[in-house]
């Protein structure tokens, strides 16, 4: 049971009981209503504030989530890209030399997409920078593996070919039973004998004698039977594949037509003294890709490490060219 309330009343002298009207009691009722509202609204601000909502928490979580994951994504592309960066090394400085490919520019291994607005539609938000950077990572390791792909494709189309393509290399001298000292002058440059000034000599001349026969030193095919006065005289080119090619100048007969194949060890000519020349000898040159190299490094199938040696020290001495 509520207690009474009285007040004095100062008219009378008497003290009366206090009563309120149901107005009162409903105004008042609402004013602590929103007393205790406002109180608790501003109690609830101050905690959102300081600790945040749960909401606000759990996505604070999240982002926290993301953020380690994403560190561990980009580190396995970090590992993906190394070991990318290894077989791309392999494939350039191993296979692609085994199979005497030439490597793959770095300009074609590097290119990406080349459109930088691919991912736009990750800008305007607060990570948009660092997810782009991964997803621009990911696009140039997908487009270098591509590449690599289409390297390995090639490497084993190589390999298949490797027997055919070891039969065409040229491997053997063109004279049979040479004396390494009867190289009379070798590749680069050298006295001209009959400017006597140094010019590049593009091959090596073997003297011997009129008619003694010159043999092909790699499987291929017959592109060119020359017959001049000057300059490199009658001569054979022979197209070898897989970017060789061969030249015998300054024959006296040639065995050959255009068109033909020819095996190694075929004969296919005569030496002679034709053309730009001072003596009977083969002028032979190996062409690689449109220039000429040295043709001592393509006598591996005739000469020991020795003789090869031997051959590489006489050939670093000055001397006067036949042609």
């Amino acid at each position: 049971m509520s207690k009474k309330k009285f007040i004095y009343n100062s008219q009378t002298l008497e003290y009366e009981e206090f009563k309120t009207s149901w107005k009162q009691r409903l105004a008042r009722f609402f004013i602590y209503i929103f007393t205790a509202g406002l109180l608790g609204t501003g109690i609830y601000s101050l905690i959102i504030k300081l600790v945040g909502s749960p909401k606000e928490r759990a996505q604070a979580h999240e982002i926290a989530f993301l953020r380690l994951q994403y560190k561990i994504m980009n580190d396995r592309v970090s590992d993906i890209d190394e070991l990318l960066g290894e077989l791309q090394d392999r494939d350039d400085n191993i296979y692609r030399i085994i199979f005497e490919a030439e490597p793959i520019p770095s300009s074609i291994r590097e290119a990406g997409y080349g459109d930088e607005n691919r991912h736009h539609v990750l800008n305007g938000y607060e990570n948009s920078r660092i997810v782009s950077e991964l997803a621009n990572r990911v696009d140039v390791l997908e487009s270098q593996l591509y590449v690599q792909s289409r390297s390995f494709d090639e490497i084993y189309r190589m390999a298949i070919n490797k027997k055919d393509m070891l039969g065409c290399i040229p491997a053997i001298m063109p004279l049979k039973n040479v004396d390494v000292a009867r190289i009379s002058s070798h590749f680069g440059y050298r006295i001209d004998p009959f400017y006597k000034v140094q010019k590049f000599h593009s091959g090596t001349d073997f003297s011997a004698a009129m008619g003694t026969p010159i043999f092909c030193t790699g499987n291929g095919k017959i592109i060119k039977v020359e017959k001049a006065k000057g300059g490199y005289g009658n001569y054979i080119l022979v197209d070898h594949g897989y970017g060789y090619m061969t030249r015998y100048a300054h024959i006296s007969k040639s065995l050959v037509k255009t068109g033909q194949e020819v095996k190694r060890g075929e004969e296919i000519a005569k030496v002679g003294n034709s053309g730009k020349s001072t003596a009977p000898h083969l002028h032979y040159e190996v062409i690689k890709n449109g220039k000429t190299v040295n043709p001592i490094n393509f006598f591996f199938n005739d000469i020991t490490e020795e003789e090869y040696d031997l051959i590489l020290e006489l050939s670093e001495l000055p001397s006067q060219t036949m042609d």
